[in-house]
């Protein structure tokens, strides 16, 4: 009979799935904050193409930069809330040189377009603009992530090195055994 047991237990999530399971979470959230600083960049895109005479790239430029730092305040603040919060000055720097290449590539697409083959109009300047910053978009979630806002360690991670270290700090060398 079950003798206070409940049924079978499920088995623990293997580390792949949690990893994956992480994964999954970390692109939500990037996809969260950065397809509010998509309508963000086109909205100012377009504001300032309507508004001003700023060439389209230039105009560009600036909606870019206005996204950025709306995107730096959703990644600190949501998406990446739970990472290493020691050095600011490290994470704004790196974040603001892969931003800066993010730009290039976003508004290099945008160039090309416009003055390399003469492609103008309003909507080729947003589809464009849109392909250079999915483009962008792919390297930024690389770097931001292997670079600017990086993981703490698990934990588990913590706990399982803090107890290896306490096991290997007790034992000491038996008989016949050498010490390194």
């Amino acid at each position: 009979m079950g003798h206070g047991s409940s049924g079978p237990r499920p088995a623990p999530p293997s580390a792949v799935r949690q990893r994956v399971d992480r994964l999954v979470r970390e692109l939500a959230k990037f996809g969260a904050v950065g397809g509010a600083g998509l309508l963000v960049n086109l909205g100012v895109f377009n504001l300032v193409r309507h508004t001003t005479d700023l060439q389209v790239v230039r105009a560009s430029v600036v909606a870019t930069v206005v996204a950025i730092v709306f995107n730096y305040l959703g990644f600190r603040y949501f998406a990446y809330r739970d990472r290493d919060k020691s050095g600011r000055t490290r994470e704004l720097s790196l974040f603001l040189l892969f931003s800066v290449a993010g730009l290039v590539i976003e508004n290099g697409v945008l160039y090309v377009a416009t003055y390399g083959f003469g492609w103008n109009s309003p909507l080729q300047n947003n589809v464009f603009k849109f392909l250079g910053i999915g483009i962008a978009t792919l390297f930024r979630f690389w770097s931001y992530r292997t670079w600017v806002f990086r993981a703490l360690p698990s934990a588990g991670a913590v706990a399982d090195a803090e107890s290896f270290l306490r096991r290997k700090a007790r034992e000491k060398p038996g008989a016949g055994q050498r010490v390194p």
